[in-house]
């Protein structure tokens, strides 16, 4: 099975540094419930949200790269399904650096064969540019991400989706943990 990965609140659980993040620059009035709920769609709608100025959005920024790989931790069980894939690849709008950081941090640089990151020039998701030249390249199977705008290009394209921690009815399956992978597994090999 091949799989393609979103990486922030996918493989790693990130959002909580990103919240704290932001919250820091929005101050105190700001519930972090909601500043997380906002990142959860995604950073660009959480901008409009929140109505950012591009100061405000250079501080975000410059304080993202002041996060340690020790703040952005593996989703549990997830290392379980990287080392039984044939293939894992990655498309996210993060640095190719930061991913990379975050991989050799953990030693799962070995897990993945290929990523599209922000630096490869391709469109933002949910534009299926990126998704449709790592399935032309390694044949996906299944895409895993949290958000709906993680799954949208894997279904113009007819792949089969999987959301985390999202129970959104556009995914053919939905997991709350990387436990009941293996259920999803057995349904995907059957069709």
């Amino acid at each position: 099975m091949n799989i393609l990965w979103d990486f922030d609140g996918t493989l790693f659980d990130s959002y909580p540094a990103y919240t704290s993040v932001l919250s820091q620059v929005l101050g105190d009035s700001v519930d972090e419930k909601e500043i997380y709920d906002q990142l959860k769609v995604s950073f660009s709608h959480a901008i409009d949200y929140y109505g950012l100025s591009e100061k405000q959005i250079n501080e975000i920024n410059n304080l993202n790269k002041l996060i340690s790989p020790n703040d952005i931790t593996p989703f549990e069980s997830v290392e379980k399904i990287l080392t039984f894939a044939d293939k894992n690849v990655i498309m996210t709008h993060k640095s190719r650096a930061g991913v990379s950081a975050i991989l050799n941090h953990y030693g799962w640089d070995k897990y993945f064969v290929d990523m599209v990151t922000i630096d490869d020039g391709f469109p933002r998701k949910p534009d299926s540019l990126s998704y449709v030249y790592l399935h032309q390249k390694h044949h996906i199977d299944l895409v895993i991400g949290d958000r709906l705008l993680d799954i949208l290009p894997a279904k113009e394209l007819g792949i089969q989706t999987c959301l985390f921690q999202n129970t959104n009815d556009a995914a053919d399956y939905q997991l709350s943990h990387y436990e009941d992978f293996f259920k999803v597994v057995n349904i995907v090999k059957a069709q």
